[in-house]
């Protein structure tokens, strides 16, 4: 499976390990990914998301509908269909 978030599109970075001589060796740096299940009341709709854990403070602070209806009107594919309320 992929290592990228749903709705942010956070993916992995690359970058290097500096050890202390400055020798540097390739590295990864993985995204903070949760598998969560949200409930959707305007919607009465249960759905499974891979996000990060920024995605979740924004769910939290602006609601989960306010939140996918601005990235569907931003053109985002958030891999489900939305029904309307």
């Amino acid at each position: 499976m992929a290592k990228v978030c749903q709705l942010t599109g956070k993916r992995p970075m690359t970058g290097y390990h500096v050890s202390h001589s400055h020798k540097k060796t390739k590295r990864r740096f993985l995204p903070n990914l949760q598998k969560k299940r949200f409930y959707i009341p305007e919607t009465d709709q249960w759905v499974t998301l891979k996000v990060s854990t920024s995605a979740m403070r924004t769910i939290n602070k602006v609601g989960i509908y306010r939140y996918l209806k601005r990235l569907i009107k931003q053109g985002v594919d958030i891999g489900f269909q939305l029904k309307d309320a």
